[in-house]
């Protein structure tokens, strides 16, 4: 989960996600003006990481975020937060 939200493209992913989910390739890549198989490549080590989960239906396949996996971070960062 660290290595997935260290790059800044997939926190952008994570972002419109949790603004509106779920949501599809060609909505996320035409939001975030990034081409197609970028967003696909990005949403598939989230995926791998349990932050976004993919559902069929038709033929399109929708992206929703999985924020439960997030808590290990947030756990991790507070015992810091005194230092701020």
């Amino acid at each position: 989960v660290f290595n997935a939200i260290a790059e800044p493209r997939r926190r952008a992913l994570l972002d419109a996600l949790a603004a509106s989910s779920p949501r599809d390739v060609s909505d996320l890549a035409a939001e975030l003006r990034w081409p197609q198989p970028d967003v696909s490549k990005h949403l598939a080590v989230l995926r791998q990481v349990g932050l976004v989960s993919m559902t069929k239906e038709g033929k399109r396949r929708l992206y929703q975020l999985e924020p439960q996996e997030l808590k290990r971070v947030h756990d991790w960062v507070k015992s810091f937060e005194h230092y701020w």
